[in-house]
């Protein structure tokens, strides 16, 4: 069976129109190939990320690492962290490890689509191509989504959609 498709449309792109922020990685490229450590299949770390030029009026951010390019019609949520304090600016490598420690201030993840809490790194299909990985950083304008950990990713981007001033994104790619 092949799992030939079409290429999934930015996602991003379906929403509506933010200005942007810079986001760039000592780990990860836009448009480059990731490196296996930050696999399933490697160590499994979240790759290190850094923002700037975020509006100034910025009350708090939200990370979320999606890819459009799974074989699903919703794609794969590998990670999302919220109500990171105004004053951050970076989350270095290994930041979504599962426990949150190294999550600044009162910053929480949810629950990935494998199931556990913070980052699932990579793992397409083999043979299936390579696939982005939308890492996206959201300044939003409130200090605290009032979420809790128990919800979904899903449901951590439908409310940062109405409070998002700007978005920063940074699109490596993995493919096995």
């Amino acid at each position: 069976m092949s799992l030939a498709r079409p290429t999934a449309p930015d996602p991003y792109s379906l929403l509506p129109t933010v200005p942007a922020f810079s986001l760039t990685s000592d780990d990860v490229s836009d448009g480059q190939a990731m490196e296996a450590t930050f696999s399933q299949s490697g160590d499994d770390v979240s790759p290190h990320l850094r923002w700037t030029g975020a509006p100034d009026d910025t009350k708090s951010y939200a990370v979320t690492c999606f890819d459009p390019d799974a074989p699903t019609p919703s794609g794969f949520w590998h990670w999302t962290v919220f109500d990171l304090p105004s004053h951050t600016v970076e989350l270095v490598r290994g930041a979504g490890a599962a426990d949150g420690t190294m999550l600044p201030g009162r910053a929480m993840s949810v629950r990935n689509d494998t199931g556990a809490h913070g980052y699932a790194g990579p793992a397409p299909p083999p043979g299936d191509g390579p696939h982005r990985y939308f890492f996206v950083v959201h300044a939003l304008d409130v200090e605290s989504l009032g979420l809790t950990t128990d919800v979904t990713p899903t449901f951590v981007s439908f409310n940062t959609v109405f409070h998002t001033l700007a978005r920063a994104i940074i699109t490596p790619t993995y493919e096995i």
